[in-house]
């Protein structure tokens, strides 16, 4: 890349600074929620200097007053096209397929986010990314009106497509190019108080799921919620109603561990915001909250499937518990996954990076030694690799209490991912695979290093 073009990392940053400052301001609650996660983590470090430590070696520390993910949804491929070339100004790709049909929300899913170890540690901001599915539709008139609604609009404005052609073309953006992309893509994410549709087309809308009539209805897709990351989501959860959030009644993932994995999430409960309809009657649309997620180790592929099994078993005694009693159960539930880091390893459940210790760096040639030997004699050192993706339950079950509605439609059996691939115009990338070359070139950085 040119030293006269930006680099695309500093774009992302400049980009997600942007989207945080533009929800605060649209959705003042999200600065309270921001503010109240901030203390809860100031207080977590205070109280755990070895998990400041941790975090300060593993550039944690400056990863969390940054670290956000947002959520959109799109209603057509070329929405979903264009967005993957706009997210790829800022070095992010669609990593992992997610069907979340199998819990009742008619969309399959990707997560636009940088790839490289040096791009998470700069700024590690995704993008949840929905295409709505409208052959989910039932009544074929409403899966027709659906589909002429969204054929009218553009959600793009014509700066940015000139914009992502020149970052294309000449494989970069200048200093002032740079700063009108981050200002005409945020026009995509923007709020709009007026809806395209009347209000009868609306409900209609609504009526077969309020994720559809929330996709359609709108000038674009509007960003529905940012999430900062804590380090105590419990507390976070406990503390909402005290700054005046309403909370979600139950925080999906797995429950709290010493070795905490994968991702637990939880949300203040969206905003009712009033809307203008386009017969002029007055109406409010339900769908922006703020999100809290606390990330804990990536699992193995047989670590996900342990955990998807032990999940499916605590969904049938949860149901319907309030958080504490909810938490309690999938607590004893989930007491058969291992909760050590050394277990974890040991097991190949989940995946880590190989370093080496200061007594390694020194130790001389250690050619032939095989890796738990390295570890057991303090040479090299195991550090959990942090889950950078997403959980299609976890995932749904957000979407679901943020619609103003209980609606859990069974769309089950309806994964497809070579259809939402030929939608984006690429293939997503294999999270699991990314995470597996990251421990597999650590491991042999080290045992290079040490054969001298």
């Amino acid at each position: 890349m040119s030293k006269d073009f930006l680099s695309y990392d500093e774009i992302r940053d400049r980009f997600s600074n942007a989207m945080s400052a533009m929800y605060q301001a649209e959705v003042p609650q999200y600065s309270t929620l921001l503010e109240l996660v901030e203390s809860v983590n100031r207080e977590v470090l205070q109280k755990d200097p070895v998990l400041a430590e941790r975090l300060g070696v593993n550039s944690g520390l400056a990863r969390l007053g940054v670290e956000r993910h947002g959520a959109i949804r799109v209603g057509t491929a070329e929405e979903l096209v264009m967005l993957r070339r706009l997210f790829a100004v800022m070095g992010m790709y669609p990593v992992g397929y997610y069907d979340l049909s199998e819990a009742g929300v008619p969309v399959h899913s990707t997560a636009f986010r940088p790839i490289e170890d040096a791009a998470l540690a700069r700024n590690p901001f995704r993008v949840f990314t929905s295409l709505l599915r409208l052959e989910l539709i039932e009544r074929p008139e409403l899966r027709q009106r659906a589909e002429e609604i969204l054929a009218q609009r553009d959600i793009f404005t014509p700066g940015v497509r000139e914009l992502i052609s020149r970052y294309e073309a000449q494989h970069g953006l200048n200093e002032a190019d740079a700063e009108r992309f981050v200002i005409e893509a945020l026009e995509t994410f923007r709020w709009h108080h007026e809806a395209t549709v009347d209000l009868a087309t609306y409900r209609a809308l609504q009526s077969e799921h309020r994720l559809i009539a929330d996709v359609v209805c709108f000038r674009g897709p509007h960003i529905n919620h940012l999430t900062p990351r804590t380090l105590d989501i419990d507390e976070v959860q406990r503390r909402m109603a005290s700054v005046g959030i309403n909370p979600k009644e139950v925080i999906e993932g797995p429950p709290r561990r010493d070795c905490p994995v994968l991702l637990r999430q939880t949300s203040f409960k969206a905003l009712e915001e009033p809307i203008c309809f386009a017969d002029k009657q007055q109406g409010t649309h339900t769908a922006r909250f703020g999100e809290i997620e606390q990330r804990g180790i990536a699992l193995t592929a047989k670590g996900r499937a342990r955990y998807d099994y032990l999940l499916n078993i605590a969904r049938r005694q949860t149901s319907g518990l309030a958080n504490e009693e909810h938490q309690r159960v999938l607590g004893e539930v989930f007491a058969d996954f291992p909760d050590t880091n050394e277990a974890l390893r040991s097991e190949g459940l989940a995946f880590f990076c190989y370093r080496l210790t200061e007594a390694g760096k020194i130790g001389g040639r250690q050619s032939g030694a095989d890796m738990e030997e390295l570890i057991e004699r303090g040479l090299v050192i195991a550090h959990p690799i942090t889950y950078e993706d997403f959980l299609p339950v976890s995932a749904a079950g957000i979407f679901q209490s943020n619609l103003g509605g209980g609606e859990s439609q069974d769309y089950a059996g309806t994964a497809n991912r070579d259809a939402f691939e030929d939608a984006l115009g690429a293939p997503v990338i294999d999270e699991l695979a990314l995470y597996a070359e990251r421990e597999e070139a650590s491991r042999r950085w080290v045992l290079e290093a040490l054969a001298g």
